[in-house]
């Protein structure tokens, strides 16, 4: 089974963040082991005798709040590019396989970004698994993780008509679950490539987004993983409620 740990970046309810974000870190089931252990050792440099007290989230760790601040900015910055670089393995090999959603609130009009956000990302994943299923006959099925954030309960509301709804499809095991970040490595992971791309996009900062770029779900140029939603307004709401238009995948340079 292949596990999307999913969380945000932006608050929807506030004006002065421009952007939303929801992204994914997909990666199969026997592989979290070893991320997450890579994750504590990360983590165990600001705790060694306690290092699951340490939470590995991008905005607090960069700015120095909390228990953070006690670090030096380049020791913070450190650990949020090693852990981002955690998509790679020993080999070179993409161990983790990214998804993002990036919209600017400005640009839906009469659309919940979060419901937006969810379906887009919940398509994405849908069609990696498929394109899995038809290039190499891998059955696998998938399973969407959220993190317990602010936006759980409108997420929980779609979730509930996820499998078998409109969104349902054969290539999910079930309707996505929640995890408490604290709990999860790999949903901080998620959290620190959220952050990475809502950087990218609403400070013009790369610095974070550049290592993370090539794990994006890609084939033939087009990086199906990564949607941006930008500029000015052009999605509109039909009378179903279904959005009617969206600007469509980014390409990357072959």
């Amino acid at each position: 089974m292949y596990l999307l740990y999913a969380d945000e970046s932006g608050a929807v309810a506030d004006p002065s963040q421009p952007y939303f974000v929801l992204a994914g870190v997909a990666v199969f089931e026997r592989a979290t082991h070893w991320i997450q252990r890579d994750l504590d050792q990360i983590a165990a440099r600001f705790n060694p005798d306690v290092p699951q007290s340490v939470q590995l989230h991008g905005s607090p760790m960069r700015g120095g709040r909390d228990m953070w601040r006690s670090y030096p900015f380049a020791h913070r910055l450190e650990a949020i590019k090693d852990a981002l670089r955690l998509g790679v393995d020993g080999a070179g090999r993409p161990a983790c396989t990214l998804f993002a959603v990036v919209i600017r609130k400005s640009a839906l009009s009469g659309v919940d970004p979060v419901e937006f956000a969810f379906e887009k990302l919940s398509s994405q994943f849908d069609l990696f698994l498929r394109r899995r299923y038809l290039k190499n006959k891998d059955k696998q099925r998938g399973l969407i993780i959220f993190d317990k954030a602010s936006t759980e309960p409108r997420i929980q509301s779609l979730a509930r008509e996820f499998k078998g709804g409109p969104l349902g499809t054969k290539n999910y095991a079930d309707v996505p679950m929640f995890l408490d970040s604290r709990a999860s490595r790999m949903i901080q992971l998620a959290d620190l490539v959220s952050f990475a791309t809502y950087r990218k996009f609403s400070a013009g900062d790369n610095e974070l987004f550049d290592l993370v770029q090539p794990y994006f779900d890609a084939e033939g140029g087009v990086a199906h993983g990564l949607f941006v939603m930008d500029g000015p307004p052009h999605a509109t709401v039909a009378a179903t409620g279904s959005i009617a238009q969206a600007s469509g995948p980014v390409m990357f340079p072959g």
